[in-house]
C-alpha cells in the first residue's frame, strides 16, 4: 500500500512542488535557483534524448545563445526580465530550426556530431562579436528587475523565477503524456514503422527539437537574470555535456531523473568549490562512472523499476469470497 502511493503521480507532483516551494529555505537560495534551472534545461535534454531518441550535444547554443539574448534585452531596453527571458526562449526556438532542418535527417553518432557543429559555430559568433557580446568578458551587470521592483536579492529571485522553471516542466510533462509525445516514443522505438503509419518523422522530430530548444532557452535566460552576467561558458559544448551527464545519472526517459541528476551534479559542484578542491572533474566523472556502473538506469530508473518489481510481486489481498469450495 505503502509503495502503491509513492509510485502515484499526484503524490509526486505534491512533493515536487513542496521541494521546489522550500528548497531555498535549505540550500543557498542562488545554488537552489542552479538546481531548478538545469533540471529543467535537463528535461529538455531529456525529451530528446529519452523520449525522441536523438542525442544532442549542441543544446548549450539554445541555452547560452539565449542567455546573450536575455542580457541584451535586459541591459539596454529597460524591460522587465520576464519580457526579456521570453525573448530569449523565444530566440532559442527560431534557432533550433534551421539547425534541426539540417540534422534531424541523420541518426546516432553522426546527429550528435553534426549539433555539437553548430554549437561550435555559435561560440565563435559569440567570442568574436565583441561588440554585443562582450566577448570574453561576457556580459555583466545584468539587473534583475520586475515592473520596478528590485529583486537583486537572491531568495526574493527565487521565487520570482520559479513560475518559469515550473511552467516549463509543465510543458515538458504535458507533451510526454500527449498522443504527440506517444508518436515520438513510436518514432524513438521504430522510426521504419512509425513513417509505414504514414507519420511524417522528420517533421516530428523537428518539432521535438525546437520545442526542446525554446525549453532550454527558457531556463538559460533565467539562469543569466539569476547571475547576473552571460559568458562564453554558456555555449561551451561541455554545458551541453553537463545536461547530458544529469539525465545520464538520474535517469533516461524519466522526467524526474533530470532533477535528480541536477540537484545531485550542482550540489557536488557547489560542495567541490566550497571545500576549495580544485581538480572538480576528476571526482565527478569517478562519481558519474559509479552510479553508471551501479544503477544502470540512473538513480530515479532503478529506483522506479525497484518500486514496479516490488508491486508485481506483491500476492492480491484474499477477500472473504475469493475461495469457492468445489462441489463433492
Amino acid at each position: 500500500m505503502i509503495l502503491s502511493k509513492l509510485a502515484g503521480r499526484p503524490f509526486l507532483l505534491t512533493i515536487g512542488l513542496l521541494v521546489a516551494l522550500g528548497l531555498p529555505w535549505f540550500v543557498y537560495p542562488p545554488v537552489a535557483m542552479d538546481i531548478l534551472c538545469w533540471a529543467l534545461f535537463a528535461a529538455a535534454v531529456d525529451l530528446l534524448l529519452g523520449f525522441t531518441g536523438l542525442l544532442s550535444f549542441g543544446h548549450a547554443a539554445f541555452w547560452g545563445g539565449s542567455a546573450y539574448v536575455t542580457g541584451l534585452i535586459a541591459l539596454h531596453s529597460g524591460l522587465p526580465f520576464p519580457v526579456a527571458v521570453l525573448g530569449g526562449a523565444v530566440f532559442a526556438a527560431v534557432l533550433a530550426v534551421p539547425i534541426g532542418f539540417l540534422s534531424v535527417r541523420l541518426r546516432g553518432i553522426y546527429f550528435a556530431m553534426v549539433t555539437l557543429a553548430f554549437a561550435q559555430m555559435v561560440y565563435f559568433i559569440a567570442n568574436q562579436w565583441r561588440d554585443a557580446t562582450g566577448g570574453e568578458n561576457g556580459l555583466q551587470g545584468i539587473p534583475k528587475e520586475m515592473f520596478g521592483l528590485d529583486l537583486s536579492d537572491p531568495f526574493y529571485f527565487y521565487y520570482a523565477g520559479l513560475p518559469f522553471i515550473l511552467v516549463g516542466l509543465f510543458v515538458v510533462w504535458r507533451i510526454v503524456r500527449s498522443p504527440f509525445g506517444r508518436v515520438l516514443m513510436s518514432i524513438r522505438d521504430n522510426p521504419a514503422r512509425a513513417r509505414a503509419l504514414g507519420y511524417s518523422v522528420d517533421r516530428y522530430k523537428l518539432l521535438a527539437f525546437v520545442l526542446s530548444a525554446g525549453l532550454s532557452g527558457l531556463a538559460g535566460g533565467v539562469f543569466t537574470i539569476s547571475h547576473g552576467f552571460a559568458s562564453l561558458q554558456g555555449v561551451y559544448w561541455t554545458t551541453s555535456g553537463q545536461a547530458v551527464m544529469m539525465v545520464v545519472l538520474g535517469g533516461i526517459g524519466t522526467l524526474w531523473g533530470g532533477a535528480i541528476g541536477a540537484a545531485l551534479v550542482v550540489q557536488l559542484h557547489d560542495y567541490l568549490a566550497t571545500a576549495g578542491f580544485e581538480e572538480t572533474g576528476i571526482i565527478t566523472g569517478t562519481i558519474f562512472i559509479l552510479v553508471v556502473l551501479l544503477f544502470r538506469r540512473g538513480v530515479w530508473g532503478t529506483a522506479r523499476d525497484l518500486i514496479a518489481a516490488r508491486r508485481a510481486r506483491r500476492p492480491e489481498p484474499e477477500t472473504e469470497n475469493a475461495k469457492v469450495e468445489a462441489p463433492v
